[in-house]
């Protein structure tokens, strides 16, 4: 799986969940996971999370962290087990860099001390399947109790942390791709 830490800042307001946003805007072509910084205001009208819009719900985070992925050999049931997969994966490397924070995972949520750290959503297009997974940089003025990266979690090296999951994620979803095809089908 290719993939990008952007090194420029990018507002995430769910119109980049969509197919083909990255090979147009980095002309990486296929499956791909790219990874930038930039504030995030998803409103109602794009958002993807139909219990969200139900509950008028929409996303801020004043700096986030966002990956957005991009798979074109997966099923929706596929893409949400890899979603879980990314978050996991953050959980972890959050636990490694930082023991002594303690990190709750609640389906494809992230929470410290019981303040929500992250969004994510994996959803369907109509040529892929997409996943985004934003981690709060900063909880300043987020609509809901939030935790952050910096001052929950103690990361201090945003773009370390973020080169470190994309290559953890990589790595893992390769060696899934490995273990597939080096196995013989049983009768």
């Amino acid at each position: 799986m290719e993939r990008l830490f952007i090194d420029k800042e990018i507002k995430y307001t769910g119109e980049q969940l969509s197919p083909h946003w990255i090979y147009k805007n980095f002309n990486i072509m296929g499956n791909a996971i790219v990874s930038f910084i930039g504030e995030c205001d998803v409103n109602l009208t794009h958002m993807v999370d139909i219990e969200d819009v139900i509950n008028d719900e929409p996303i801020y985070s004043k700096k986030m962290l966002s990956f957005i992925e991009e798979n074109f050999n997966s099923t929706l049931t596929e893409t949400v087990y890899k979603q879980r997969l990314l978050v996991t994966i953050a959980k972890e490397l959050i636990e490694k860099t930082s023991p002594s924070v303690k990190i709750i995972r609640s389906g494809d949520d992230l929470y410290i001390n019981n303040k929500k750290l992250s969004v994510s959503i994996a959803t369907k297009s109509i040529t892929s399947t997409l996943i985004h997974f934003g981690l709060n940089i900063s909880a300043e003025n987020a609509p809901v109790n939030a935790a952050d990266l910096v001052n929950d979690a103690k990361i201090k090296d945003i773009e370390k942390f973020a080169l470190d999951l994309l290559e953890k994620y990589s790595i893992e979803t390769e060696d899934i791709n490995l273990a597939i095809s080096k196995v013989r089908g049983v009768l």
